[in-house]
């Protein structure tokens, strides 16, 4: 059975959480991006719209993180049938929240609705990987918590690899994104090749004390283990305008803790209310706006389920 369309959202997310490099992320409660397919009598996966990436992202079948995730879908399905996409952006690219991997998960999840949903989540996993894969590299890091929701440790590409983690029921995040391109390439390409045993032991131990207290619910000293880290932040720094600016604009108005968001330029701050994280958001977005930097500043929650369709026509 082929339904006539199906559309699907999938959310923005943060990786790293700041010391957890390309293992730790999470799935935010909004935005996110949505995809719409509809069956072709031509075969495989193919772009018919793009709306809100200003003309930017690729049209190629084979470059289109959408399109690569769709055709792996329909490899997956054994397929015979074609699909046209039709994909709405709305998060900003290069943007340090999951872009690439939203427009993925969304397409596999749609396709996967079209033709009546066969296959489950875990089973999307591989589509969703090969369509990060294409922009991003072969991670989960992101593409986990898009496609399944909440915190999640990725200790590699497969379902029994990746773990959830709990939310503490306190969380609350702050988050701003300049208008600022960070690409992926461009972020991971200043980060060093070896580290010193001693930065070794102390990332590890980081990792450690964030996974600890996000198992207490402990929001100040989850900021604070976030911010511990030695390797990737002091690399991709100066990526981040104004980094110390609004790190201590956050903190002046109760943030426990900010860190980049994936690979930038969005910044994430943590605390354990909402009236606080509404003062954050604000104050961050200040710091932007005496500088002349245009940005989107939000506060948002840990979202507990991850991708999910939205519609589908028969």
């Amino acid at each position: 059975m082929v339904n006539s369309s199906a559309e699907a959202f999938a959310p923005a997310t943060v990786a790293n959480l700041g010391v957890g490099f390309d293992i730790l992320g999470l799935a935010l409660s909004e935005p996110g991006d949505v995809v719409r397919v509809e069956p072709l009598e031509q075969t495989g996966a193919h772009i018919l719209d793009i709306q809100g990436d200003g003309g930017k992202l690729p049209r190629e079948s084979h470059k289109n993180t959408a399109c690569v995730a769709a055709n792996s879908v329909l490899e997956l399905l054994g397929s015979s049938h074609g699909v046209g996409i039709h994909l709405e952006k709305r998060l900003p690219l290069a943007s340090g929240l999951g872009s690439s991997a939203a427009s993925a998960v969304a397409a596999a999840v749609a396709v996967n609705a079209l033709f009546g949903t066969p296959l489950s989540l875990i089973e999307l996993l591989p589509a969703c990987l090969d369509g990060e894969a294409a922009v991003s590299g072969y991670h989960a890091d992101n593409v986990a918590p898009c496609l399944f929701g909440g915190i999640t440790l990725s200790a590699g590409v497969s379902a029994e690899q990746i773990y959830p983690i709990p939310i503490p029921d306190r969380l609350h995040l702050s988050l701003v994104t300049p208008d600022v391109e960070v690409p992926t390439a461009t972020a991971r390409a200043v980060l060093p090749h070896s580290v010193t045993l001693r930065q070794m032991v102390a990332q590890t131990a980081a990792v450690a004390r964030v996974m600890n207290a996000l198992y207490r619910g402990d929001i100040e000293a989850l900021g604070a283990a976030m911010e511990a880290d030695g390797v990737v932040e002091p690399a991709r720094a100066h990526l981040m305008p104004l980094l110390k600016e609004v790190r201590t604009a956050a903190k002046q108005n109760g943030a426990f803790g900010l860190v980049i968001s994936g690979a930038g330029p969005t910044l994430l701050a943590v605390c354990d209310e909402e009236v606080t994280a509404q003062k954050i958001a604000s104050a961050m977005q200040m710091v932007y706006n005496d500088a002349g930097i245009a940005c989107i500043a939000r506060h948002a929650r840990v979202a507990s389920s991850g991708a999910r369709i939205l519609h589908v026509t028969s």
